[in-house]
């Protein structure tokens, strides 16, 4: 059943919440392992970022569910199941150019997403939202210049940015799906439909991938399904056990 009311802006909420927090889990592991130093303060600035939009959105969702908890009751004490982040940012780290290529994505697909929340009827989401979509536009255009320096670059550089390119296809249509609490969320004025983002973001990054001399991949044999739904890939349950597993440790503990 599509929860309706607060309980609507908490579940939508909490999986924009969940997509933020656990990509900065991920933009965390390369701290000391970036291929320079600047880059390792700039993806752990990166990560910052995303982090303060996931304390904030679960800190609303926890406002309106009816439970009474907190954005670390909601990080740490959820099992895997109940987690509704996409697959996209749930995915090991690979090598620095399929970073890129999820981060550009991803941040594009934020960019449009925080633009178009800025007029949600929920006013906390929608001052999240604006304060978010001037982050996220930084988040964008550090992806594009790594992207274009790859792609545009030597020749190993150029076939692994198009190898990564491909890599994270099959995780880019379950960004565009119309779940249901999107759908609702949508109809009541307080989120956006995902499809509706669909071609602003293709677009883009299309023009991107063309201007550093790559070609963007256009079929998958699969993709994947389910991350809203809390079905997750076998990595979530690992990352899962690393974030967690201080708090777990010493339930009740404050720092």
């Amino acid at each position: 059943m599509v929860p309706e009311g607060d309980s609507l802006v908490a579940a939508y909420c909490l999986q924009l919440g969940d997509d933020a927090l656990i990509y900065a889990q991920r933009l965390g592991e390369w701290i000391s392992r970036a291929p320079q130093i600047e880059e390792d303060m700039a993806l752990g600035n990166i990560g910052l970022d995303l982090l303060g939009q996931a304390r904030a959105l679960l800190t609303r969702s926890g406002e309106l569910d009816g439970t009474g908890r907190g954005e670390d009751d909601l990080a740490y004490f959820r099992d895997e199941r109940e987690f509704r982040c996409v697959h996209l940012v749930q995915q090991p780290r690979g090598d620095f150019a399929f970073e890129m290529a999820r981060m550009v994505w991803f941040a594009a697909y934020q960019r449009e997403l925080y633009a178009a929340l800025t007029g949600s009827s929920d006013p906390v989401l929608a001052a999240i939202a604006a304060k978010a979509v001037k982050e996220v536009d930084y988040h964008r255009d550090h992806a594009e210049q790594w992207v274009l320096r790859l792609g545009d670059g030597t020749q190993e550089s150029h076939e692994r940015m198009q190898a990564a390119l491909e890599v994270v296809l099959p995780y880019l249509a379950e960004l565009f799906d119309d779940d249901a609490v999107s759908s609702a969320a949508a109809e009541a004025g307080i989120g956006v439909l995902p499809s509706s983002l669909h071609d602003a973001v293709v677009a883009r990054v299309a023009a991107l991938v063309e201007r550093a001399t790559l070609t963007l991949p256009d079929d998958s044999r699969w993709r994947s399904r389910g991350g809203r739904r809390g079905v997750h890939d076998q990595c979530m349950g690992y990352l899962l056990a690393e974030m967690q597993h201080i708090a777990r440790s010493h339930p009740g503990a404050t720092w």
